[in-house]
Parts: structure tokens; sequence; C-alpha cells
């Protein structure tokens, strides 16, 4: 793959710097690596010098939070692509988050006081949370002087609409010690700020009018990891693109896309696929976001894009949602900044030489009960009774408090576990499908993908979520403490979901740095795709089987 990578860099480079989305001016220096010394954080990167943090014995691990790799994208700077960020020469303290992008609050949104999981994030349910002014990353790092460690490049998901890099399940210390690795989590602008089609607005550049401005975030954070690898003990040759839901829909497109593959040297997509909505699709969402504001705002003296990028992004949200316009189309297969036709571009060897390893839970589905009338109680009150849970203190909490009557019991013909798996199925597994088996008929050989069946939770989210979309990442990640799955985790189950931890852990490392999730510690082979590996465990032990996708059964 390096070898690849060579060969490709200079007409990525070439593209970028047409672009402007290379984010290191021609005059920077080069890069300084994590030196020992009174402050290890204290590093050199292409943009400037910063500061971070050192987590202490107990974490074992250095930290740089909240580091600028692109111009806010507020103003003119709205529905363009990522403006390089300015070099600075003082020493910049990346000691704290950068804020969430401006998006409708929802159960993975951040906290309206900021870039925090606290009770109030119910609070900004169907609000305004977030800023414009968000374009930044963070680093983890092992606290020793070891140099190139892989480097693990994680995007949040969210329905490309919400989501934020400092919600707790991210944390990426536990991770980069454990994995010995440098993890990056990075925030890309979301919903209608991260993909619109304003072709025809003025914006008729190519990278402009591709519409896919969350896209270009991610190259250009991706290329500032690229950059600034070794700086911080990294291999920049050794870059696995992570992601979750959508940001595994996120995974796939830099995977295809021309202007970020050659940085792409294993990816780790989890309950996601190539998914792309057309231009066609992409123009009418925005024509409706126009008419809607227009229909507000008649005497305004603006239209069109100029009208939408007149009002204030808060403003804007609110629009969104009382139109209920919300969910943007997104990733937007514009054949600028994604192909036109991506599976064809998948299934061509672009990623033949890339090692994927894949995942995702039995039960997706279950996350998503509001959309179908499942979930009993509304956002607000369950988010409060999920926030509050004590699980070990469980109550007297039942099945239908949380779902309404037509799907109980759970096991019932047509109840809440058979519509769970029609959801699940028809969005999560069938894409998955379809983007693993594009892959392995292009020649790829190292495809990996593992189902996640954990639902030791304390009754009665046991059969409410059981092993619900995003409850694997806690356990990618080894963040058991205060999250959206806080509810889950018990002293009963912790010794069974520990070791299930450790485990999954321990096939990240490997793969990071071997390109195979394969370790002694599993006890069986890790067998490639089709074939998954079952990753359970019950209160105390791990259970790990195999099933291999048979479609249509």
């Amino acid at each position: 793959m390096p070898a690849v990578r060579t060969a490709l860099r200079p007409v990525v480079g070439f593209v970028l710097a047409v672009a402007i989305l290379t984010t290191t001016p021609a005059t920077s220096t080069s890069a300084h690596p994590v030196q020992p010394g009174k402050n290890p954080t204290r590093v050199h990167t292409t943009l400037g010098p910063i500061v971070g943090r050192d987590e202490g014995r107990s974490s074992g691990t250095y930290s740089w939070l909240g580091i600028p790799y692109a111009e806010p994208p507020v103003g003119a700077l709205r529905w363009r692509p990522p403006k390089p960020h300015r070099q600075w020469v003082a020493t910049r303290h990346t000691q704290q988050y950068g804020s969430a992008c401006t998006q409708p609050g929802r159960f993975f949104s951040p906290s309206p006081n900021g870039p925090f999981y606290d009770l109030a994030v119910r609070d900004g349910l169907q609000q305004p949370v977030g800023a414009e002014d968000c374009l930044t990353l963070n680093v983890f790092r092992p606290s020793t002087t070891k140099r190139n460690l892989p480097v693990v490049f994680f995007i949040h998901g969210g329905s490309n609409v919400v989501g934020y890099s400092a919600d707790p399940m991210y944390d990426g210390r536990e991770l980069a010690r454990r994995a010995q690795a440098v993890v990056v989590t990075a925030n890309y602008r979301t919903g209608i700020f991260g993909w619109l089609s304003t072709e025809g607005s003025g914006n008729d550049d190519p990278l402009s009018a591709s519409g896919n401005f969350g896209t270009l975030d991610l190259v250009n954070a991706l290329r500032f990891v690229d950059q600034n690898a070794r700086t911080f003990g990294g291999d920049s040759d050794n870059i696995t693109v992570m992601g979750q839901s959508a940001g595994a829909v996120n995974v796939w497109s830099l995977l295809v896309s021309p202007l970020a593959r050659a940085m792409v040297d294993k990816a780790i997509p989890l309950s996601g696929g190539l998914s792309t909505r057309s231009v066609a699709v992409a123009r009418a969402y925005a024509d409706r976001v126009v008419r809607a504001a227009e229909s507000e705002l008649p005497s305004s003296g603006r239209t069109g894009i100029d009208l939408l990028r007149s009002l204030p992004a808060d403003d804007l949200v609110r629009l969104l949602v009382r139109h209920q316009l919300d969910a943007t189309p997104a990733v937007i297969a514009d054949g600028t900044v994604i192909p036109a036709d991506p599976y064809a571009v998948l299934g061509s060897g672009v990623g033949r030489d890339v090692p994927v390893l894949a995942g995702n839970t039995l039960e997706e589905g279950k996350l998503f009960g509001s959309a179908i009338g499942a979930h009993k109680p509304s956002d607000y009150d369950r988010f409060t009774t999920q926030y509050l849970f004590d699980p070990d203190n469980p109550g007297d909490l039942t099945p239908s408090d949380l779902l309404t009557d037509d799907y109980l019991p759970v096991d019932k013909p047509q109840g809440w576990n058979d519509a769970a798996r029609a959801l699940t199925d028809a969005v999560f597994t069938g894409i998955n499908r379809d983007s693993l088996n594009a892959l392995a008929r292009s020649g790829n050989r190292s495809l990996y993908h593992y189902r996640f069946d954990w639902n030791q939770e304390p009754a009665p989210f046991d059969q409410v979520y059981g092993a619900v979309h995003a409850i694997d990442l806690p356990f990618v990640f080894g963040t058991f403490g205060r999250t959206v799955f806080s509810y889950a985790f018990s002293e009963q189950n912790q010794p069974g979901r520990l070791r299930l931890s450790d485990l999954m852990i321990s096939s990240i490392r490997n793969f990071v740095h071997e390109g195979s999730p394969q370790h002694r510690g599993l006890g069986r082979t890790w067998e490639q795709w089709p074939t998954s590996l079952v990753l359970d465990a019950d209160d105390r032990h791990v259970h790990l089987g195999s099933t291999t996708d048979r479609p249509g059964e």
C-alpha cells in the first residue's frame, strides 16, 4: 500500500492544491515529532506550535483537543470548500474540545451548554445546538516515546445531521493506549451546512457545486492528519479510517473519493455502507429549503441560496425543524468529490489493497422505534428515563413503559423483535453486504466482519434495546462511563463486557498494526467475509461464534 500511496500522492496533492484544500501553505515549516522533555505535549504542527495535556499515569496518554484544521466556515465561507486555517506563531493551547457543528438537537447531539454530554441534552432536542465555528479535531496517543504508531482517524455518526467528536463515547485515550496507536476524532459540518446543492448560485466551481462540504471537511482533516502524523508519533503510511453509522458511510465515501483514497490505508466501517444521494435528489431538497425560507421571509429582499446564507445558523435550523427538512440528503454522488457511480468505482479495484474490518450489531433497528411509532415516551421523556436509570438498582420499569402495546410482547409475531429485525435488514445489513461484496468482487482478500450480539442490559432494556445500533462503540473505545448507553452497564455484567471489550480492542490493535483482526486471545480463527465473527458475552464470560451471510435468508 505505501507504493500505491506514493504513486497517487502527486495527483491528489495537485487536485487539493488547486482546490485550496491543503492545510499547509507553501511557506510552512516542517512538522517536528514529539520529543522527550519537560513537556512532551508541546509540538509543532504544519500550522503552528500547540501544547496539549498529559493525562497522567492512570491514563497513560497525551491528548491535544480542539485543534483547528480549517478556517471557521461562516459568512461568505458557508457552503464553500474548507479554507486552510491561517498559521499561528504563538503556542496554541489545545486542551479543550472545540464546539460541535451547528445541528438540530437529537439523542446523539451535544448539550446546549457546549460540547458536553449531560442531562441538558434533552433540553436541546429539536433546538439549535453547536456552532458554525466547529472545524476542529482531537489527537490522543500513548504517553511514551514510541514512533511510527498506526493512526486511527475516527468519524462520528449521527445520520450526517448530528453528532460531535467530544461525545464521551469517542474519548480516544483508552483506545490509543491499548491499541498503541494515535487516535484522531474530528468534527465536520453536518446537516444542511455539510450537504447542500448550491449549483447555479454563484458557487459553480466543481467543489462548491458538489454540495459535499462535510465530505470536503473530512478530506481536509484527513490531509492535516496525513501531513502531521509524524508530529504525534504516527505513521502517515498507516492510517486507518474508522467510522460508525453515518461515519461509516463517510469512510466508504473517502475510500472512493479521488480526493482522499490515497490517504486511506485501512478501513473500519461500523454499521454503515456505501450510500449516496443523486444530484437530482440533492437539488430537489435544496429547492424545498429555499421555498420554505422564501415563504417565511417574503420581504427580505433576498432569494435562493443568498437568502439562506443571510440567515443566522440557529434561525436556519429552526426553519428546517418547523418544515421537517432537517434530514439532509447526503452524501451526494456529484461526479467530482464523489463519483457519479461510486459502486462501480468500488468494484473497479480502487480499494483492492485496503484491508477492511466492518461490523454490525444484531439489533441495529431497535434504536429507531420512533420512526415506526414503537417508542411510547417522547424523546424528551425517554432521554430522561435512560439518563437517570440506575443499572445497579433497576426498579420496576417494564417494556410496556417504553414500548407501545402494538409491539408487545416483544417476541410475538409482528412484535417488537420482528419489527426491529425488518429495520435492521432494510437500513443496515443490506448496504453493508453490498459494500463488502463489491470489494470482494474487485479482488480484495482482506475483508473481515463482526456481528455484535451483546444484550446483557438490565431489564427492561435487554428487550427494548438489546444489541442496539451503536452499543458496540463503548466496547471499541473502552468508554463505559456516563454516555447515552450508561443504562446498560451494571456491576453484574461488568466482568463479561470488559472481557469482550478487551478482545475487541485487541482485534482492532492487530488490525491497525498488521491488517488482520486475528489474535491469539480469540482462541479461534476469524474467517474472512462472507463469514462473520459473532461477538457476545454473558455476565462473566465471552462467547464467540460465526455466521455466514446468505442473502435472501
